[in-house]
């Protein structure tokens, strides 16, 4: 039924997004707990070898976020003081963080206003002497394919490192990348916190593994039997404890019921609002597992005001990075960014919510668009 003016939303939509847990975590995490192990332990181990299992990868290092994550694996790339790294300024402000505290320069570029992703052609024509990395952002979970790119990329000593943050599931493209994950809260898969690097080789594998150990070279079960131990050199404190791995773990096991959940309810959202001269849909492409729902509005913030003082839980991802006070040094203009970032909505979208509740969010958004009930 179509909603009205003094219809209150259902429970679901209320939250623009929430953790989604199948029930065993607690258990999970209270074995981790007792079995005494609160930093890298078995847990953790088995986490990594089950994440490449399942991405049908050689190697996953499992970190303590993605922000970290993202951190290192520029660090191992050789991204520093006199570098560059080519990133879109649409995403959350943790893709950027990393690189001004390696002291490199981020290189804003614009994206495709259809998919909020970069394309070939503007990395490309961002390249300078100084690029060491480019950081694409798999924005809602949609791939991006630079593989056109590799091998110039490659003979120019450029390392793609990609924030697949919101991509977990979504298809692995075939260029040679390094890939991040998110785990946290409203991710598709959640250890309450954390993260995971897809290397593209064992010796960087074996680089991020000694980094996110404060340049330790030898494992804490290592550590424990001997006298000494040897620091190779930089590294953080970077590690997934093994709570939240054995969390992992069970939302692993479970994980294809929650990407059919999520592309289904993404499906019921494109359908109800297909057509609409007011709405156009931020495209995650068919091979993704949608980590978001985000529309392009007119009167972005009247729709946004609207639709909150109702209850619905919209939000916006994000206000672009180019633009923020932290980074006005790297300002340059992005037109596209610009006028995009004025229009984007997301709705809610999260596991717990049904088609019904989409077609409902649906209709809530063609009305305060045009003030008449759909």
């Amino acid at each position: 039924m179509p909603p009205s003016h003094t219809d209150a939303p259902p429970a679901s939509v209320r939250h623009n997004a929430r953790p989604y847990l199948h029930g065993p975590e607690t258990a999970a995490m209270a074995r981790a707990m007792h079995a005494g192990q609160y930093g890298h332990g078995p847990q953790a181990d088995l986490f990594e070898r089950e994440l490449a299992d399942y991405l049908d990868v050689p190697d996953v290092v499992a970190v303590s976020s993605a922000t970290m994550g993202i951190h290192l694996a520029l660090q191992a790339c050789g991204v520093g003081p006199g570098t560059e790294v080519i990133v879109p300024s649409q995403t959350f402000a943790a893709t950027i963080q990393p690189i001004v505290a390696l002291g490199a320069t981020p290189r804003f570029i614009d994206h495709n206003p259809h998919t909020l992703c970069v394309e070939p052609e503007a990395v490309q024509e961002a390249t300078t002497p100084a690029t060491r990395a480019v950081l694409p952002v798999l924005y809602g979970g949609r791939p991006v394919d630079l593989t056109a790119l590799a091998p110039e990329l490659r003979r120019k000593g450029i390392h793609v490192i990609e924030d697949a943050a919101q991509a977990f599931g979504s298809r692995r493209t075939d260029g040679p990348a390094t890939t991040v994950y998110s785990f946290g809260p409203i991710k598709q898969l959640t250890a309450l916190v954390g993260g995971a690097i897809v290397p593209r080789t064992g010796r960087e594998a074996e680089t991020l593994r000694r980094m996110r150990s404060l340049g330790i070279t030898s494992s804490q079960a290592d550590r424990i039997r001997t006298t000494t131990y040897t620091v190779q050199g930089p590294g953080l404190r970077g590690v997934l404890p093994d709570v939240n791995a054995a969390v992992g773990r069970v939302q692993l096991a479970r994980f294809d019921k929650v990407a059919t959940l999520r592309r289904t309810l993404w499906n019921a959202y494109a359908r109800a609002l297909a057509g609409t001269a007011e709405v156009a849909l931020v495209d995650v492409g068919a091979d993704a597992v949608p980590f978001n729902c985000v529309v392009r509005v007119p009167h972005r913030d009247r729709v946004h005001q609207i639709l909150r003082d109702r209850g619905i839980g919209v939000g916006v991802h994000y206000p672009p990075n180019h633009l923020q006070p932290a980074f006005a040094r790297w300002t340059r203009p992005l037109p596209v960014t610009e006028q995009v970032a004025g229009e984007i909505l997301s709705l809610p979208f999260h596991p717990a919510m049904t088609p019904d509740d989409a077609r409902w969010t649906a209709a809530a958004l063609l009305e305060a668009l045009t003030g008449r009930p759909h």
